[in-house]
């Protein structure tokens, strides 16, 4: 269904921006329709948005215009496809999946965005940093946690590997060089991303505040909770992520950033994923510990000083809508 309404979006737009040559302008009244169209359950439902559009037009430009709506369908078609998710057969998806995060952690988005673009459904139990008390019937006193019907994995790396075996038995490997290629940066976002994010994340009072208000803003917590878990986390992660400066001797937090988007950008080299045509395991690893700063303060700032605005926009649109449901 977000294929059908990434395809229809399209197709609204490109047709809205042509115009004299044979091509039209599209009445606001076709976009909503078109629009409508994407949800529609029939096909007759669909002709309903295509014949007024035909029959709107004269029969002096009738020709040009359905020359032009068979280049613009097919080129949407192209970009869909390049864009389109895979998620596996319904009988090898896990039944029940449980994934114990906290939001802002980013390691727990990385399971998520590999969860998210294979299509698994999965509940959240947002774990209080302070108390802990949702896992402590675990002896793994970490986050994330990932309960597969009924097996507990836990460390994001091993969770994403153990998934893979389960749901991509069939992966092709299309040569030692680009498996290499992609556990290299698999590697690299473990041993390197991450630590330049907490820097940022929590680099002043404020940007610590405007963290944590974002995580018990989505998380179940009560009032007094929330309360505790905002000032009281804030102010620890606030003086974490001074020791973790002093650790990985980052003297400039936003520079180690831009530094670290850029190195990825560069490992792209032209392409629109690590993957290619589709992102690959270590392009979902980068978009997945980038995704909860990414509308932050430091991920604004990233964006607007960085290239990696166009990559991160491909991989919002091919990961898509969370598939998490409630718990």
């Amino acid at each position: 269904m977000r294929r059908a309404s990434f395809t229809s979006s399209i197709l609204s737009r490109t047709l809205s921006t042509v115009h004299d040559g044979g091509t039209v302008n599209l009445h606001p009244r076709l976009r909503v329709a078109l629009f409508s169209s994407s949800r529609a359950d029939n096909s007759n439902s669909r002709r309903h948005w295509f014949f007024p559009l035909l029959n709107s037009f004269s029969k002096s430009s009738g020709q040009a215009v359905s020359l032009g709506l068979v280049g613009v369908v097919a080129s949407v078609a192209t970009a869909a496809s390049v864009y389109a998710k895979e998620p596996p057969p319904a009988e090898i998806i896990p039944k029940d999946v449980v994934l114990y995060q906290y939001e802002a952690c980013p390691f727990c988005n990385k399971v998520k965005a590999f969860l998210d673009y294979y299509d698994i459904p999965y509940k959240v139990v947002e774990v209080n940093p302070i108390s802990k008390k949702e896992i402590k019937w675990s002896d793994y006193k970490k986050v994330p946690i990932l309960m597969v019907d009924g097996q507990q994995l836990v460390d994001s790396s091993a969770i994403i590997d153990q998934l893979s075996e389960k749901i991509l038995p069939g992966k092709a490997i299309i040569s030692v060089a680009d498996e290499d290629e992609e556990t290299k940066w698999r590697r690299w976002v473990d041993n390197h991303l991450v630590h330049v994010l907490s820097p940022n994340i929590y680099r002043n009072t404020s940007e610590a505040l405007e963290s944590f208000d974002y995580i018990t803003s989505n998380g179940n917590f009560s009032f007094t909770e929330k309360i505790t878990v905002k000032y009281a986390g804030a102010a620890a992660m606030y003086f974490v992520s001074k020791n973790l400066k002093k650790k990985y001797n980052i003297t400039d937090e936003r520079a180690a950033l831009y530094e670290a988007t850029e190195t990825w950008v560069d490992a792209l080299n032209g392409r629109n994923f690590l993957g290619g045509s589709k992102p690959n395991l270590a392009d979902l690893a980068v978009f997945g510990v980038l995704r909860p700063i990414r509308y932050l303060r430091s991920g604004r700032d990233m964006v607007e000083h960085t290239r990696i605005g166009e990559w991160y926009s491909r991989m919002e649109k091919v990961v898509g809508e969370p598939s998490r449901i409630k718990a």
